[in-house]
């Protein structure tokens, strides 16, 4: 059984509530995501994952496929 990781990201760009959709299913596509959370409002995104299967790169990389970009944050 592999641990979860709970990464939180900020991310820049965000215009209006769709765009929370359209990066909760880039970074849900991604193997050993197993949770994505995004808030509009703070521009937050947390996401629990695998860290064997999926790293902090690859969240950022997923959440620039869905046209914004983002970075690994403490809080």
């Amino acid at each position: 059984m592999s641990d979860t990781t709970h990464t939180l990201l900020r991310a820049e760009g965000f215009s209006c509530p769709s765009c929370v959709a359209k990066i909760e299913k880039q970074v849900g596509k991604l193997d050993g995501v197993s949770d994505v959370t995004v808030h509009f409002a703070t521009s937050r995104i947390e996401v629990d994952h695998d860290a064997q299967r999926t790293t902090p790169d690859d969240l950022v990389a997923a959440v620039a496929r869905a046209g914004y970009q983002s970075k690994v944050v403490a809080f």
